[in-house]
């Protein structure tokens, strides 16, 4: 039978018994008449009283003659110096042989004393001392969160006995290469004898690596999953405090626990916010508390200490940026890159997140993965809850597959905005400018054919278009190039059909100079500046106050930059001034329509030659 847990809240009620019993204890429980001054002169007159003691200075209790052990009445004095006056003056006129003098008496009652001098103060005290205890222990493990444990591990426990976690490696999906390594480990821990006994030994550490959205935690909940071996998971930022060295302690103690239940896994998840690389910031130099705690866990992974059966499983965006003594082999042995899925990867992951979804029968999810290139396994979830909502909202029986594709064009471009003001001339200027767009696109080999072209607002966006990429790994100077003459089509149709150019081409801009300055100065494909890059894979130029290339050099990428853009821009220019019949046709028929499809462009410009069976993205601007 399982023990009782002592209630604290009983303290409470034996305490306010004890401050009442000190109350009334400490009350003179004797009865006494209270007299006005007049029954007292009357007293005093017929010689009745036998004594009076005045008492604190305060009331004065009057003795008759026959019991004078016990006090009759009471008088509440007012005015000390008259009452004695008045009580001398009476005797002296009713010729009162004895005279009765007033006793003065200091009594003091122990239970209120004991009760306002040292009770009241001490409750006090304790009850600041508890709400303080409770506000620091707000969200800490164990013992009710004092301060007492400020140092020890956040870390929370999972097991067969507490907080069981559901998620397996059947819940994720497109990872393939990642799921591989993270089984070997899990196998480890499952059958360590299967490999020591060939003298392998276990790897201390794993770092999931990867962009936001991947699944690095997802994939650490399935490890929890499947290891049916402990699994304590914590975030970096839990070792950080206020207090000095509390973060050292709280690493101390999360490997004293996982040491105490070895074979376990320790998951830190955004390790870079203890993890990064130390002394590099040049201003202020590093952060004492957060190197300390750095260094404490660069001792507990790999030390004079053993961890035998602790495997440390950590997940980072920044890589880059975290310390090289962390990564070296011997603390994190393995690195997994968790990349953003590809067609196969995200039709798995579509696979996953419709299961508990009511479908129509033309929903098909190999055409959704064409239809989301560069999401991640977080946007596709989106995506799914986002059709089942907006399918919801239309009081539809079950989604289909224009909900996803609804689901897909809020996501990348936000909500449609249809009652926004614009003006006739506005309008006008919109869908020419995306009609640049399309029409540049179509026209050029290596350019993202269009999909679908809106001048319905979405988000900032005032008109949004949408392209079908095709995925490569690597990509040739030509075909960055004609994405930019692409991308500056919305400007190059404004100036010619229009004679002047408008802010519309915000959004454009910031991406080609972007483009370009990458095509200078990382990928090494200009021919002014050669073979070469100044792009920083370690993170440390960040924090450096200097560029890595001389004020000539940089005079000649502003040039180069300069010049690319400026060339893609003319290029356009050319290319719709020579179709510009097709590209007037264009804007007006998204004019009439507001959104028009790469059918419509077929009809006009017809069949693209280079076409391959591709995926889509979108382009706002």
């Amino acid at each position: 039978m399982k023990k009782k847990k002592f209630n604290f809240y009983w303290i409470y009620v034996i305490l306010t018994v004890v401050l009442f019993a000190l109350y009334f204890t400490g009350k003179d429980e004797t009865k006494q008449e209270d007299i006005e001054m007049g029954q007292l002169i009357e007293l005093l007159q017929k010689g009745e009283v036998s004594k009076i003691e005045l008492i604190n200075k305060e009331t004065a209790e009057v003795y008759l003659a026959d019991n004078s052990r016990t006090p009759r009445y009471t008088y509440r004095i007012g005015s000390l110096e008259r009452f004695e006056e008045t009580v001398e003056k009476v005797q002296e006129e009713s010729g009162i042989e004895k005279p009765i003098y007033i006793t003065n008496v200091e009594r003091k009652s122990w239970g209120l004393d004991l009760l306002f001098t040292w009770i009241l103060p001490l409750v006090f005290v304790l009850a600041l001392w508890f709400l303080f205890m409770r506000g620091m222990g707000r969200g800490s493990m164990g013992g009710g969160g004092q301060i007492f444990n400020i140092g020890k591990s956040k870390a929370q426990l999972f097991d067969k006995d507490n907080v069981p976690v559901n998620v397996t490696f059947k819940d994720v999906a497109g990872l393939e290469e990642a799921k591989v390594e993270i089984m070997e480990i899990v196998d480890f821990l499952k059958n360590p004898d299967k490999y020591t006994k060939l003298g392998g030994k276990i790897p201390k550490g794993v770092l999931l690596v990867g962009p936001p959205g991947t699944g690095k935690t997802l994939l650490a909940k399935s490890v929890a999953g499947e290891a049916n071996v402990p699994f304590f998971s914590i975030s970096g930022s839990d070792f950080v405090e206020m207090f000095v060295g509390v973060g050292a302690s709280r690493v101390r103690d999360l490997f004293n626990n996982a040491k105490q239940k070895s074979p376990c896994i320790i998951f830190i998840d955004e390790i870079d916010a203890i993890g990064r690389a130390r002394g590099k910031n040049p201003i202020n130099g590093g952060n004492d508390e957060r190197e300390s705690t750095l260094n404490q866990l660069l001792t507990e992974m790999d030390g004079f200490g053993t961890n035998t059966g602790v495997i440390v499983l950590a997940a980072t965006n920044r890589a880059d940026i975290l310390d090289k003594a962390l990564m070296r082999a011997g603390r994190f042995d393995r690195q997994i890159y968790v990349e953003l899925p590809d067609i196969v990867g995200r039709r798995e992951i579509f696979e996953v997140h419709m299961r508990g979804l009511k479908l129509a029968p033309d929903v098909d999810r190999e055409f959704l993965a064409k239809q989301t290139p560069g999401f991640s396994g977080a946007d596709i979830a989106n995506v799914c809850n986002e059709a089942a909502l907006m399918a919801a909202r239309k009081g539809k029986e079950a989604i289909d597959k224009q909900d996803f594709l609804d689901a897909v064009d809020r996501i990348i471009g936000g909500l449609e905005k249809k009652n926004k003001i614009i003006t006739a001339d506005e309008k006008k200027v919109i869908a020419f400018h995306e009609a640049g767009h399309a029409t540049t696109s179509w026209l050029l080999q290596y350019a993202h054919p269009l999909v679908k072209v809106t001048i319905v607002p979405r988000g900032k966006a005032l008109g949004a278009a949408w392209y079908l990429p095709e995925e490569r790994q690597i990509t040739t100077k030509e075909q960055l190039y004609h994405e930019m003459i692409a991308t500056m089509g919305g400007r190059a149709a404004e100036q010619v059909m229009f004679g002047q150019i408008s802010t519309g081409a915000l959004s454009d801009l910031e991406k080609v100079t972007k483009q370009a300055f990458a095509m200078v100065t990382y990928y090494g494909l200009d021919e002014e500046i050669g073979n070469l890059s100044f792009y920083d894979s370690t993170g440390q130029q960040e924090y450096s106050l200097t560029k890595p290339y001389s004020e000539k050099t940089a005079e000649t990428i502003d040039q180069q930059v300069s010049k690319l853009v400026e060339k893609a821009y003319q290029e356009a220019v050319s290319i719709l001034s020579s179709h510009k019949e097709g590209l007037t046709m264009l804007a007006n028929k998204l004019i009439e329509k507001e959104v028009i499809f790469g059918d419509d462009l077929e009809v006009i410009f017809g069949k693209r030659p280079w076409d391959t069976d591709t995926k889509e993205e979108n382009h706002e601007g």
